[in-house]
C-alpha cells in the first residue's frame, strides 16, 4: 500500500464498554487516551453503557462499515494507548497481514484454550511460538511488561485485547464474530474462521498497557470453552 493509498483509510476504532459516553473519556484507559489523542486518521465507534456480548456489537460496526475503505480495530475499554504513532504502525502492519494484533502463536494444538497456553491447565506454550508484546497495570510505567516474542510474525491465533483488518475483506471474505462467544473465545473463533479461509494474521509493535488480566478458568469461561470445542474440534 503506497502512502498516498493509505491516506484513504481511515481507523475506525471500536469499543463497548459499561460506561456512558461521558465516562467512558473519563473513567476509562481507552477513553482517556483518546481524549488526548487527535488525528485525521481515527474515528470512535463507541457502543456505550453496553449489555451486548462483544461478538454482537462488532458484527454491528462489520454491518455499518459495509461499502465504506475504513480499517476496524476492534479494542478493549481498558487498554492505555502509549504510542502516539500507533495508527501508522497499524497500517503498515497491514501492509503485510489481513488481521494485525497484538500478541499471538505462530501455531495451534489440539485443544488448545488460548492463544498463548496450550491446555487448560493454563500450561505456557514454548517461547519461540509466541509473538508480541503488552503492558499490565494500571499506568505508566506498566507494572509487567510482557515480551511474549518478536513482532511481526505470521501467527495462527492472536488475543482479542486489539483486533484490527480491513472492512472490506471481512465483508468479501464473509467473517463474521459468532455470537455464540459473547466474551470468552470470540477472539480464538474469529482466527479459526480466518485461518481456514486462508487469511494472514500477524503482530505489530504497538506500545499499550492492559488494565486486566483476564479471567481465564472462571465458570462462564469454561462454558464457552466447552462451546468452542464442540465447535471445532468435535
Amino acid at each position: 500500500m503506497s502512502s498516498s493509498q493509505e491516506s484513504q483509510w481511515k481507523i475506525r476504532l471500536v469499543c463497548a464498554t459499561r460506561e456512558s459516553t461521558a465516562q467512558f473519556f473519563e473513567k476509562t484507559a481507552l477513553g482517556r487516551s483518546l481524549r488526548i489523542y487527535k488525528s485525521p486518521m481515527i474515528e470512535l465507534r463507541l457502543f456505550p453503557q453496553n449489555a451486548s456480548g462483544l461478538s454482537t456489537v462488532y458484527n454491528h460496526a462489520i454491518e455499518e462499515a459495509q461499502g465504506e475503505a475504513v480499517v476496524l480495530a476492534f479494542m478493549h475499554d481498558d487498554i492505555h494507548l502509549c504510542d502516539f504513532f500507533w495508527p501508522n504502525h497499524v497500517m503498515h502492519a497491514l501492509e503485510r497481514f489481513d488481521v494485525v494484533g497484538l500478541a499471538g502463536n505462530k501455531r495451534r494444538v489440539a485443544r488448545q484454550p488460548s492463544w498463548a497456553f496450550i491446555d487448560d491447565r493454563f500450561t505456557w506454550d514454548k517461547p519461540e511460538n509466541l509473538s508480541g508484546m503488552v503492558g499490565h497495570g494500571r499506568g505508566f510505567p506498566p507494572d509487567v511488561l510482557s515480551f511474549y516474542g518478536p513482532p511481526f510474525q505470521q501467527v495462527k491465533l492472536l488475543d482479542g485485547l486489539m483486533l484490527a483488518c480491513h472492512s472490506d475483506m471481512l465483508h468479501k471474505r464473509n467473517i463474521r464474530f459468532d455470537p455464540r462467544f459473547a466474551f470468552h473465545f470470540y477472539d480464538m473463533d474469529f482466527c479459526r474462521q480466518a485461518d481456514a479461509l486462508g487469511v494472514t494474521m500477524g503482530t505489530c509493535a504497538i506500545s499499550v498497557i492492559h488494565e486486566s488480566g483476564g479471567s481465564f478458568g472462571s465458570p462462564a469461561w469454561r462454558s464457552s470453552f466447552e462451546k468452542y470445542l464442540a465447535k471445532w474440534e468435535s
